[in-house]
């Protein structure tokens, strides 16, 4: 998985959860203080991504690290997809 199909399908999943397009997005964009995410809409998030790119998230393994910006989300969902 590159990481500019990882970028996408994070930016296609934020627009779902978060109801409205992100043209500003970019891998150094902050997933709370940017976008405002909730702790119920990373959650929201990572369905999506689970589904979009067929990976399973462990919530006992969430570290608050790997959400801290779109890039950090990237190889997060990185490591769980074995790349």
């Amino acid at each position: 998985m590159t990481t500019t199909h990882t970028v996408e399908a994070i930016r296609a999943a934020l627009t779902e959860v978060l109801n409205r397009d992100l043209p500003e997005l970019d891998q150094t964009t902050r997933l709370f203080e940017d976008l405002h995410l909730d702790s119920t809409s990373v959650l929201e998030l990572l369905m999506a991504l689970e589904d979009a790119l067929d990976i399973e998230v462990d919530p006992d393994e969430l570290r608050a690290e790997d959400f801290t910006t779109v890039e950090s989300l990237a190889e997060y969902v990185r490591r769980l997809s074995g790349n």
